[in-house]
C-alpha cells in the first residue's frame, strides 16, 4: 500500500506473500498497470483477505501493545500503552475497472499511558511510540486519501488527508523497534508540526515520478493546521476536516535510490530530503525579551538501509543496518539535530525464519540557542523554555543532549502474533543532566486478526 511509508496499522514487518496473478479485471492486471500490491501481512484469520483480495479489497485488523517497566533509575514504576487499527485499502481496477486507482483509509483507538514518565521524560524520546496524539479515544481517524498510478508505474499521484510522514523521512523497518525515537518516524522531524505523523493527518497532494525502477523523485504540497497534535477542536478524534486551521503550506521534496547489489541482490534503500514551509514560528528568545515570530522554516534529512547478508529469500531476511540524520531550524525547534543508528537481523535462525533480533542508538542535539536561552534563564531564576520542560523532582536543566538504547528479540509466536521482549536505557532522560540514567525493560506484542 505505501511502499515507502511507514506501515499504519501494521507494527510488524510483512510476511505475507502479496497478491496473485488472480487480480485481473476489464483488461490489464493491477500488476501490469505496476499498481502497488494490496498488503497481505501474516495474519490469524488468513482467508478472510484471501477472499477479499478476488475483489480487490483488503481488510486489516490489529492490535500493538507495548509494556514498559523502570528498573533502574530516579524511581521505579511502570507503564502500558496500546493500539487497534482497522485499515482499508481498495484496488478499484479489480472492482470496477477503473485502471490504476486505489484508495486508502486507517482508523485506530489508543489507551494507556507513557512509561518515560516515571523517570522524567514526557515526549522528547517517548518510550513507546504508541502512546500519544489521539489517544485515549475510542476511535481516531488518520487517514483517507485516493492513489492513481499512471505509465506503468512511472508516476503516481496522491491526494487526500495523509500524514505528510507516512511517504517522506519513512522507513517500514522502523517500528522494528518500540521507542519513537525511531518508530514510525525519526522523532526529531516532529519538531515542525508542518511536517505531520502518524495518527495525524492534513489535506495535501503528492506526485511520485520513478523513473527507473531503481529511483524516484518524490515532491508535495500539504497543508498546514495550527491544531495538530492538540486535543481541541476535534483534533483528537481526527474527524474535524474543515479548513479552518488551515495556516501554511509546506513543499517536501525527497530523492531516493533502492539498488540490489551484488550477486545476492541485497537491497538497499537511500534518500535525502528536505522541506521548506511557510508557517509562523515564535522563536525563543528570553521572557524578557519581545517575543520574535519568524515566518518559514526548513528541515533536511538523509536516510539508508542496507541489507549487508542475506540470510534467505526474502526482502528482509538478513542483517540490515537503518541510518537517520536530521536537521531543524534552531531558531524555533526543540532539537537542532538527530542521529539514528540501527540493525535488524532476521532469519539467522533458519529453523525460525521469522525472528529477529533488533538493536538501536539515538542521539538528540537540543537546538543549541534553545540552550542558551534556558542557561539565562536558569542564572535569573527564571521557569525554563522548551516544550518538553517537566517540573520532575530533580529536573534542572538545561537542556543539551540525550542518548537512547534499545535492544529487542522478535519472537514469531504464531501466525499473526508476535512478542517481543525488551530493554531500554536512558542516558540525560529529557536532555537534562539533573535527571538519572534509567533502565527500561517490558514487551511488544503484535496481533494481527486478518
Amino acid at each position: 500500500m505505501i511502499a515507502l511509508g511507514s506501515a499504519p496499522a501494521l507494527a510488524q514487518l510483512d510476511t505475507g506473500s502479496g497478491l496473485t496473478a488472480s487480480r485481473k479485471v476489464f483488461g490489464n492486471s493491477s500488476a501490469e498497470l505496476g499498481m502497488t500490491p494490496l498488503p497481505q501481512p501474516e495474519s490469524l484469520f488468513p482467508q478472510v483477505n484471501a477472499t477479499l483480495h478476488q475483489y480487490g479489497t483488503s481488510v486489516i485488523l490489529d492490535n500493538v501493545d507495548e509494556f514498559l517497566g523502570v528498573v533502574s533509575g530516579p524511581r521505579q514504576g511502570a507503564n502500558n500503552a496500546g493500539q487497534y487499527g482497522l485499515e482499508w485499502d481498495q484496488d478499484w481496477n479489480v472492482l470496477a475497472g477503473i485502471p490504476g486507482l486505489e484508495t486508502h483509509a486507517v482508523a485506530v483507538g489508543r489507551y494507556g499511558s507513557l512509561a518515560g514518565s516515571i523517570i522524567g521524560d514526557n515526549g522528547l524520546n517517548q518510550s513507546q511510540e504508541i502512546y500519544g496524539a489521539g489517544g485515549n479515544v475510542a476511535i481516531h481517524m488518520v487517514f483517507f486519501y485516493a492513489e492513481e498510478t499512471l505509465l506503468h508505474g512511472k508516476l503516481e499521484i496522491a491526494a487526500g488527508r495523509m500524514p505528510m510522514e507516512n511517504d517522506f523521512t519513512a522507513n517500514p523497518l522502523d517500528c522494528n523497534f518500540m521507542q519513537n525515537s525511531l518508530c514510525g518516524n525519526v522523532k526529531g522531524i516532529t519538531d515542525n508540526s508542518a511536517n505531520v505523523s502518524y495518527p495525524d493527518a492534513q489535506w495535501a497532494i503528492r506526485p511520485r515520478i520513478r523513473p527507473i525502477p531503481q529511483v524516484y523523485l518524490q515532491f508535495g504540497l500539504y497543508f498546514t493546521e495550527n491544531n495538530t497534535y492538540q486535543a481541541n477542536n476535534g483534533y483528537r478524534s481526527g474527524f474535524h476536516l474543515d479548513g479552518a486551521h488551515i495556516d501554511g503550506e509546506a513543499f517536501p521534496i525527497e530523492l531516493g535510490y533502492e539498488p540490489k547489489i551484488g550477486p545476492d541482490k541485497l537491497p538497499g534503500h537511500y534518500k535525502i530530503g528536505a522541506m521548506y514551509e511557510n508557517t509562523n514560528h515564535d522563536t525563543w528568545e528570553l521572557p524578557t525579551a519581545p517575543v520574535q515570530s519568524r515566518k518559514g522554516g526548513t528541515q533536511a534529512w538523509v536516510q539508508f538501509d542496507q541489507m549487508l547478508v542475506r540470510n534467505g529469500p526474502g526482502a528482509t531476511d538478513g542483517i540490515i543496518v537503518i541510518g537517520n540524520y536530521n536537521h531543524n531550524d534552531e531558531r524555533y525547534s526543540v532539537r537542532g539535530n538527530q542521529y539514528v543508528i540501527a540493525a535488524i537481523d532476521r532469519d539467522f535462525w533458519h529453523a525460525r525464519p521469522f525472528d529477529t533480533i533488533d538493536v538501536l542508538f539515538a542521539y538528540q542535539q537540543i537546538s543549541n540557542r534553545l540552550t542558551r536561552i534556558q542557561s539565562q534563564e536558569q542564572e535569573l531564576g527564571l521557569p525554563l523554555s522548551g516544550n518538553f520542560q517537566t517540573s520532575f523532582p530533580g529536573s534542572v536543566g538545561p537542556q543539551s543532549h540525550a542518548m537512547n538504547i534499545e535492544l529487542n528479540y522478535q519472537i514469531h509466536v504464531y501466525r499473526g502474533v508476535t512478542f517481543a521482549p525488551d530493554f531500554q536505557y536512558f542516558i540525560r532522560p529529557n536532555a537534562e543532566a539533573g535527571l538519572h540514567d534509567a533502565a527500561m525493560v517490558g514487551f511488544k506484542s503484535h496481533i494481527t486478526l486478518f
